[in-house]
């Protein structure tokens, strides 16, 4: 059976209210009760305490002082009795009967000297609606009898009775009352959550842009807030995603193309040497650009499998302390045929004592990929490789006079195949690859920094720093 919320929320605050009316309304009766009859109780202790008093300095004149006090308390409408140390009750000097209903309890308090009241008794003493109090009297300290005052409660009942009414009526005012609130703040939170549900309705369909009003007033609020900050990280994720499935096709296209060029001119060598269209003395060449095409495949599928591995953190690092400018002279020797080839020459410039604590091969491999471009980007100018000592911490340097790097770009060139497209059409210099795409990966899995500082036309500098070893 469905229990709309709303519902569920009216009839709590109506419940409470009226539960929470109900309690202390019986209180405040209870409370004025006791009081009413406990200022009725004093006072009739007040006039037999009086009464006594003057009976005991005045004992020969006892009848005056009784008839006294007998016309005063008539005119208040109260009454009283004298009563002997047997219990025998005594109207205004005449013998009345034996006090009855007294408990053993009640008999002995009186007797050693103790004011016994009775509130709200109709029926202890055969006098139905009276509230009375027993003063006992002693005499050097004996107990000779006492004073019974009585007055009747009707008029305080009428008053409790008033101001039961009273309360039944604001019970009844505040009852309108809180059905209206509780209208009101339930159809407020109803509202409320009506939003939230139509808010996640929209996300469920696709829509992540969506917005609820949220404060910290209460926990609705604080729902509405964490469903907006829910909302603005699915809106992040996915624009990722799709940021990664348009990397992803660009990636496929990337690849595709790169692969595509070397086995085309594969095939078409091998088909030309298959049917003889290749003459004798182009047989080498065509050999060698196979062998040529061949090696660029194997070190794409290379690179590809490499930079997987880097980035699921499948690659261990050996880091050990090496002297920068041996690695220097390395990577010098073995580009020197490349810098030929487009008129460049490298320069080392680091000095002996110089350490930096790093994986060899990988140090190796960073530094041979980014010396790579340098060259393919650089004719008839210089490449320096430099090495110095920072603020606890080993810099290298490479830097070149090549054609540059526009600073727009210069933060994507660590993208996979990034400038592919450009070496396609307009670039005459070929293209950056995955290799700088691992270099930042292998620099970062030693906890390094790797920054690129170009200006187009002016050549372009990378600087690597590699942290102490703690």
């Amino acid at each position: 059976m469905k229990f709309k919320y709303f519902y569920q929320q009216f009839f709590s605050y109506i419940s409470i209210i009226i539960i929470a009316f109900l309690v202390l309304s019986i209180l405040f009766t209870h409370y004025v009760e006791d009081l009413v009859y406990q200022n009725k109780a004093d006072e009739l202790i007040s006039y037999g305490k009086a009464m006594i008093k003057d009976i005991k300095r005045t004992p020969e004149a006892q009848n005056q002082v009784i008839n006294q006090y007998s016309n005063v308390l008539a005119s208040r409408n109260m009454s009283f009795s004298i009563f002997n140390s047997s219990g025998v009750l005594y109207a205004v000097g005449r013998p009345g009967p034996t006090i009855r209903g007294l408990t053993d309890s009640d008999w002995n308090q009186i007797t050693k000297g103790k004011t016994v009241v009775v509130k709200s008794d109709y029926t202890r003493f055969g006098l139905g609606g009276v509230t009375f109090v027993v003063l006992p009297y002693l005499e050097n300290g004996k107990f000779e009898g006492g004073i019974l005052l009585t007055s009747p409660i009707s008029g305080s009942s009428v008053m409790i009775h008033q101001i039961n009414q009273i309360l039944i009526y604001m019970i009844f005012i505040a009852l309108g009352v809180s059905i209206l609130l509780s209208w009101i703040l339930s159809r407020i939170h109803v509202k409320r959550i009506k939003r939230l549900r139509e808010a996640t309705s929209l996300v469920s369909a696709g829509n992540y842009h969506v917005k609820v009003k949220s404060s910290n007033f209460d926990e609705i609020g604080e729902l509405a807030n964490d469903f907006n900050l829910m909302v603005d990280k699915l809106n992040t994720q996915m624009e990722e995603i799709n940021s990664l499935e348009s990397r992803r096709r660009q990636f496929m296209s990337d690849v595709s193309h790169e692969m595509r060029t070397p086995l085309t001119t594969i095939s078409g060598v091998i088909e030309g040497l298959k049917n003889g269209m290749i003459s004798e003395e182009d047989k080498a060449r065509g050999i060698n650009l196979v062998s040529h095409e061949a090696k660029r495949l194997i070190r794409l599928v290379n690179e590809n499998l490499d930079y997987d591995k880097i980035r699921s953190n499948q690659i261990q690092l050996f880091r050990e302390d090496i002297q920068v400018l041996e690695v220097l002279e390395i990577i010098q020797d073995q580009l020197l045929l490349q810098a030929d080839e487009k008129n460049d020459q490298i320069i080392v410039d680091a000095p002996p004592e110089l350490i930096v604590n790093a994986d060899y091969d990988r140090l190796i491999q960073i530094l041979i990929n980014i010396a790579k471009n340098s060259i393919q980007f650089t004719s008839n100018g210089t490449i320096c490789l430099r090495g110095r000592r920072g603020e606890k911490e080993t810099i290298i340097e490479i830097e070149d006079t090549g054609i540059g790097i526009d600073p727009t770009e210069v933060k994507k060139i660590w993208r996979r195949f990034y400038k592919a497209d450009i070496s396609r059409t307009s670039n005459p210099y070929g293209e950056f690859g995955l290799g700088l795409s691992i270099v930042k990966s292998l620099v970062l899995l030693h906890n390094g920094e790797i920054d690129v500082f170009s200006e187009k036309g002016k050549g372009t500098k990378f600087v690597i720093r590699f942290k102490d070893q703690q």
